[in-house]
C-alpha cells in the first residue's frame, strides 16, 4: 500500500509534458530493490549467527517484507544463502580487479592466493564462505563455485609467467585446479582452527613453498 501511494504521488508531481514512467520499469525496480533488501538483511544475519541459526522470520523482518517475497524471489533460505554466497565473492573479484597487484606473474600469484587466505580471517568469509558454504550447499556445488569464481585469475597468472618464462612449460589447467583445491583446503584449516591467525601463518608458510618450488631453475 505504501508503495502504491508514493508512486503514485510521484506521477501526480511530474512535470507537464513529462513522460510517465512506464508500470513495467516501476514494478522492475521495486521487485530489484526488494531482492537486494533480502540480500542485505540475510547477509548480515548469516554473518553474525549463521546460516542454521538464522530464521526466515527473521529475515523478513529485518528487511521489511513478508515471507512470500522471499519465497517469490529466491524459492527458499537456501536459495537465498546461494545469492548472498554469490554476492560475496563476487565482491573478492571486484576488490581483487579494483586494486591491482604489482610484480612478476607468480608475485601477483602469491599476492592473491595468501590475500584469499587473509580474507578466510574475517567473518563473512570464515561463516559464509567456508563454514556455512559446504554445509548448506554441498561439497560439489560448493567446488564448483570456488572455481567459477578463482580458477580464471589463477589460469591467467599461470599463463603469464610461463610467457614470462619463469614458469616451466605445464598443463596450465592441472596446475591452476590443484592450486585451487590447495588455497581452498588451507582457508578451510583456517576458519575451522582454534586459533585462525596461528593458522593462517602456517598455511601462507606452506604456500610459498609450494609455490617456490613451481619456479623454472636457472
Amino acid at each position: 500500500m505504501y508503495v502504491d501511494d508514493t508512486q503514485g504521488m510521484a506521477a501526480s508531481q511530474r512535470l507537464p509534458g513529462s513522460s510517465p514512467e512506464p508500470r513495467s520499469s516501476r514494478v522492475a525496480a521495486h521487485a530489484s530493490a526488494t531482492q537486494q533488501g533480502l540480500i542485505d538483511s540475510a547477509r548480515h544475519l548469516f554473518v553474525s549467527k549463521g546460516y542454521f541459526n538464522t530464521g526466515t522470520e527473521e529475515i523478513v523482518r529485518d528487511a521489511g517484507v513478508t515471507r512470500g517475497a522471499l519465497y517469490h524471489h529466491f524459492g527458499n533460505k537456501k536459495g537465498l544463502f546461494l545469492a548472498v554466497f554469490k554476492e560475496i565473492e563476487q565482491d573478492l573479484l571486484n576488490s581483487a580487479a579494483a586494486n591491482p597487484l604489482p610484480g612478476t606473474a607468480i608475485e601477483r600469484l602469491e599476492s592473491g592466493l595468501l590475500g584469499f587466505l587473509d580474507a578466510s580471517t574475517t567473518p563473512e568469509i570464515q561463516q559464509v564462505i567456508l563454514v556455512d558454504g559446504p554445509a548448506v550447499l554441498g561439497w560439489q556445488l560448493w567446488r564448483e563455485l570456488e572455481a567459477d569464481y578463482g580458477l580464471g585469475s589463477i589460469q591467467q597468472m599461470l599463463a603469464d609467467a610461463t610467457a614470462e618464462g619463469t614458469l616451466a612449460t605445464q598443463s596450465i589447467d592441472a596446475l591452476s585446479h590443484i592450486l585451487l583445491a590447495a588455497v581452498d583446503e588451507a582457508a578451510l584449516f583456517i576458519a575451522n582452527a582454534p586459533d585462525p591467525m596461528t593458522a593462517r601463518e602456517a598455511s601462507a608458510g606452506a604456500m610459498r613453498a609450494l609455490l617456490s618450488g613451481l619456479l623454472r631453475q636457472s
